[in-house]
């Protein structure tokens, strides 16, 4: 059997930990928005059509914050579309997506579905067909009291109060030469500062995100990042970043060490990021919103023939996730919790139907995917400062990333409620390991609960069928005596340890 070690000590401290880690994201794309979290004639819709099914699952999955409207789509998206009376709005052709789009729902909706969730809506701008007039429209519209033309616009379609929008995406992907209205990095950034000085002249206080390269791959990946953020850097508080991970002719050990390739693109951000602060003389650092991360099928994805059609709310992308796939989510969130000294905000892409955790059919039921699980049950327990955690750990070779260690892990610590988690991850395809983990530095007295998600099929997945198949469950083999802990880790899985401390 393998054997791992590590030390868990409290003044290996990294960062708070940002609730905003725990954000997800909601695009019109496909069924993520209807049949998603808004179907009024479901059974189970509230007064304002929003499904209280999947309500209840966003609720348990833990989100914090939600980015809205897109991705691509926002592209191409007039925002007044969405306003107004439903009957009065127009349906258009959405390009990005190659669908029709009713604009049933919008950022009225929007807003009131996140004020019902608890949830902080973070609002991404089009900049690809439109620009400053239009953006600084729609933040006199959502967040402005009234007295103006836009703000009484609001407040004549039903909703008195502000929206409250504090945090804003200036356009998505804006390398990408899929991208409506796709710009060179000089092009991009001259507009986006334009845009956040506009911005700003309104409200100071905004925090303000701008597009980063749309993944590692791209061939301007550090260039884009550089020009723009030497145009952005004094207007923005961040840069964003995305990146999808899948498993390639059935490479299941590279697939499962998707985190190191995370680690590396988020260091490299972070290192062009500063190289702009020390060549402007700057004070401030760029923080990171990794404002789209997940496991996506692309491959299947571009291997679909093009519609000829233009369907309302299509099967797009609707990913069914097995057990290795939620084994590498928990490990991309280990990634994202070591990195929270500047990875101060993140969103799963996406939250309901498309790559998502959770899944619905049209007057049907809504369940939970594997992925759903990690991701959950790393939102409820990681709370207070991230520990760095540095695993001894035995060592894969894998054909996309080198030599990888076989185990993973974080922790966290909140002394003020005496509780402590470790989050694990055991990216052996084959073998069990043994970790040991010298816990004294934290003076746990007792193991709280370990729950290993695992399954002995790696590509075992949740059906409307059998939602159930996939789960974490408790796991027996963990001993803890004078501070050092010993547990036994399947392979292909991942785990999270809650602990129970003494008291601050």
């Amino acid at each position: 059997m393998l054997r791992a070690s590590m030390t868990i000590d409290p003044a290996f401290r990294v960062s708070p930990v940002h609730r905003r880690t725990f954000g997800s994201f909601v695009e019109h794309m496909g069924r993520c928005v209807y049949t998603g979290i808004y179907e009024p004639d479901h059974p189970a819709a509230d007064a304002d059509g929003f499904r209280t099914d999947v309500a209840d699952l966003v609720r348990e999955l833990g989100v914090t914050t939600v980015r809205y409207p897109g991705g691509n789509f926002v592209s191409g998206y007039r925002w007044e579309d969405g306003v107004g009376p439903k009957d009065q709005r127009p349906v258009r052709r959405e390009l990005a997506w190659h669908s029709t789009e009713t604009n049933r729902f919008g950022l009225d909706e929007f807003a009131a579905w996140t004020r019902k969730m608890g949830i902080e809506p973070m609002m991404a701008l089009n900049l690809g067909t439109r620009g400053l007039q239009e953006a600084i429209d729609l933040l006199e519209y959502a967040n402005h009291p009234g007295g103006t033309a836009w703000s009484d616009r609001r407040i004549a379609n039903g909703s008195p109060d502000p929206h409250g929008i504090r945090m804003w995406c200036l356009g998505n992907e804006m390398d990408g030469p899929w991208q409506i209205g796709h710009k060179t990095a000089r092009e991009y950034g001259r507009l986006a500062a334009e845009v956040a000085r506009a911005m700003r002249m309104s409200d100071p206080g905004l925090e303000l995100v701008a597009c980063g390269s749309s993944g590692p791959q791209m061939p301007t990946f550090g260039a884009w990042e550089a020009e723009v953020l030497e145009e952005t850097y004094d207007h923005v508080d961040y840069i964003s970043l995305h990146s999808y991970y899948e498993e390639r002719d059935g490479d299941l050990a590279s697939f499962l060490a998707s985190g190191a390739e995370m680690d590396a693109f988020i260091e490299s951000v972070v290192a062009t990021a500063d190289a702009v602060r020390a060549k402007l003389g700057a004070t401030k650092r760029i923080q990171l919103s990794f404002d789209e991360w997940n496991v996506w099928y692309q491959s299947r994805f571009h291997a679909e023939e093009p519609r000829s059609d233009w369907p309302v709310a299509p099967r797009v992308i609707e990913d069914r996730y097995h057990a290795a796939d939620a084994v590498v989510v928990g490990g991309l969130l280990i990634s994202l919790l070591r990195h929270s000294d500047r990875v101060t905000a993140a969103s799963l892409a996406q939250l309901v139907n498309v790559i998502a955790p959770i899944m619905t059919e049209p007057g049907g039921p809504a369940w939970r995917q594997t992925t759903f699980h990690p991701f959950a049950l790393t939102a409820a327990n990681a709370a207070g400062t991230v520990l760095r955690v540095e695993p001894n750990s035995p060592v894969r070779e894998t054909a996309r990333y080198g030599p990888v260690p076989v185990v993973d892990a974080v922790a966290t610590h909140d002394p003020d409620n005496g509780e402590a988690a470790v989050f694990l991850v055991n990216r052996a395809t084959d073998e069990p390991v043994t970790v040991e983990v010298d816990l004294r530095g934290l003076r746990a007295d007792r193991v709280a609960s370990c729950l290993t998600l695992h399954d002995d099929d790696a590509y075992a997945a949740n059906t409307r069928e059998n939602p159930d198949r996939v789960v974490p469950r408790e796991n027996k083999d963990v001993r803890l005596e004078d501070g050092r802990l010993s547990a036994v880790l399947p392979p292909v899985s991942w785990t999270v340890l809650k602990l129970a401390l003494p008291r601050a």
